[in-house]
């Protein structure tokens, strides 16, 4: 089975499509200017939508987890990304950074608080956000957990899930030196911010592409070409996120202040064969968090488009709406 057949697959779980009825290019500071949209029900239960990458940018299909008639849903391109400016831009661009344009959305919108919903980074981005303003988030839906510690860096960029997947690895290693092959995050740093445009969008293409080939379990460990401009933007952000190591404090911190938001009600949804971000940090985030429940999908990675993560994650945000309606 193709991506693309499983995607169709996963429409099966999905609400109809719907559009906007509120789009914004808001000036957040720093010179940059960040979409956000609104969609659902202007007087339904607030949710924003946390992207994954850094540097994925939002997409219409994922308005469709969720209720129109009951959830007011908010969508919104990270800096940099989608259709957020400057486009590909990491200039004042860090995670601290992300969790004050999350706030001035919510103020902007006069929303006291709301569902922070969001898959990979989007995962790592809504706990950094609700560990910052645990006022402000009333429950947490998280997907194929991303903690941006050392170690996981290690298995995707370290040769770990290469292990799985040799053929594919050895093409994304290939485009780097030997020498340098050590510290593959410094080695495509180094091309994706080279100045050069034609040079920088062909290690961006290389590193899109590793980590598209691993999404879903029935991956064939190839991926098409992403557009130029799309993979320069999700390159260039994702390396510079974690060759800063995602600008958090120490090691392991999502971890360590767990604490401050024990109390807030999550659902965690985890592909058990999620090649990007393995399961065990979904686990070791479930046991430190005695308001959340861990669903663990057989037959299913890491993609938000797999039929198993797909009806998983409707079926618990009809949960929530059940319990807040």
């Amino acid at each position: 089975m193709d991506k693309y057949s499983d995607q169709k697959r996963a429409v099966q779980f999905l609400y109809p499509p719907i559009e906007p009825f509120d789009q914004q290019l808001m000036d957040v500071g720093q010179g940059h200017r960040v979409y956000f949209e609104q969609c659902g029900n202007p007087n339904g239960i607030p949710v924003v939508v946390l992207h994954g990458g850094p540097g994925g940018g939002c997409s219409p299909a994922m308005r469709r987890y969720f209720d129109p008639e009951v959830y007011r849903v908010i969508l919104f391109d990270q800096r940099g990304c989608g259709r957020s400016r400057p486009h590909a831009s990491v200039e004042n661009n860090t995670t601290h950074h992300l969790v004050a344009d999350i706030e001035l959305i919510r103020r902007q919108l006069d929303i006291d608080a709301w569902i922070a919903f969001g898959g990979s980074w989007g995962a790592t981005l809504a706990l950094i956000y609700a560990q910052a303003h645990p006022d402000r988030v009333t429950h947490l839906v998280l997907r194929g957990v991303f903690l941006m510690t050392q170690a996981e860096l290690d298995w995707f960029y370290g040769g770990g899930a290469g292990k799985f997947w040799p053929e594919t690895w050895a093409k994304f290693a290939s485009l780097i030196p030997e020498n340098e092959q050590h510290d593959m995050i410094a080695a495509y740093h180094k091309r994706l911010f080279s100045g050069d445009r034609p040079l920088e969008t062909r290690y961006a293409r290389a590193w899109s592409a590793w980590e598209n080939a691993l999404a879903s379990i029935h991956s064939s460990g190839t991926s098409g070409e992403s557009p130029g401009d799309y993979a320069r933007a999700f390159a260039r952000l994702e390396n510079h996120y974690f060759i800063n190591n995602g600008f958090l404090d120490v090691d392991g911190q999502i971890l360590a202040n767990m604490g401050r938001i024990s109390h807030i009600p999550g659902v965690i949804v985890q592909g058990r064969y999620d090649m990007i971000c393995p399961p065990s940090s979904a686990w070791k985030l479930s046991n430190l968090w005695p308001a959340s429940e861990l669903r663990m999908v057989r037959n299913a990675g890491h993609a938000l488009s797999e039929p198993g993560i797909s009806a998983e994650l409707v079926r618990s945000m009809d949960r929530i709406a059940e319990v807040l309606t």
